[in-house]
């Protein structure tokens, strides 16, 4: 064999390997990036994922905090006029008083019973309008002693209640929309054998 034709051999071996080379590099390289491509995709189903979960929070926050602001809102509403009953509840136990003061006197003459007739249509007409505005009294003679309704002013013995049962109120309490506005002043009855020290509140 001469020397060209061994040449011309060697050139087309040195052909074929660098094809080959080059075909290897070629199929690396696309294996490669459709592995990153499958990563790269992975990694953005992720982030979706994660904006998904981060919007949910958001709405279910979101949902809360107008739920939270809509109980704020009805509370307002409801008891809104608190401090206005308490001011017009010493009218009422004035007018209360007015009236069982008159009840003592009357032998007095007609003019004691008309003024009693007044002033217990003016307590009728308050407490009326009391009542709209859900304004409950709380009068728990015969009750149960409730310490979230009333107050206790002293136990005193009574054989007749049951114990710790009201057999006396001081003075008379309020609800607003169930809320205490007042508790009532009570007098407890003590249980048999119970020490008889009056319990000062």
């Amino acid at each position: 064999m001469s020397t060209d034709e061994k040449r011309n051999e060697q050139v087309d071996e040195l052909k074929e390997a660098t094809e080959a080379a080059a075909e290897e590099a070629q199929a690396r390289e696309d294996a490669e990036a459709s592995e990153g491509g499958v990563s790269e995709v992975e990694a953005l189903k992720a982030q979706v994922q994660e904006f998904q979960e981060q919007m949910l929070r958001s709405q279910a926050e979101m949902q809360n905090v107008r739920r939270r602001a809509e109980i704020d809102v009805e509370k307002a509403h409801k008891f809104a006029l608190e401090k206005f009953v308490k001011e017009l509840l010493p009218v009422a136990d004035s007018l209360e008083k007015a009236v069982e003061s008159a009840e003592g006197h009357q032998d007095a003459g007609d003019v004691v019973a008309s003024i009693r007739e007044g002033v217990e249509m003016t307590l009728n007409l308050l407490m009326n309008s009391l009542k709209k505005f859900n304004v409950e009294q709380l009068n728990p003679v015969g009750e149960p002693f409730d310490p979230q309704q009333h107050e206790a002013m002293s136990m005193v013995p009574a054989p007749d209640a049951e114990p710790n049962s009201v057999v006396a109120v001081v003075q008379k309490g309020y609800l607003l929309n169930g809320r205490v506005v007042r508790p009532a002043m009570v007098m407890v009855a003590k249980a048999e054998g119970a020490p008889k020290v009056d319990e000062q509140a």
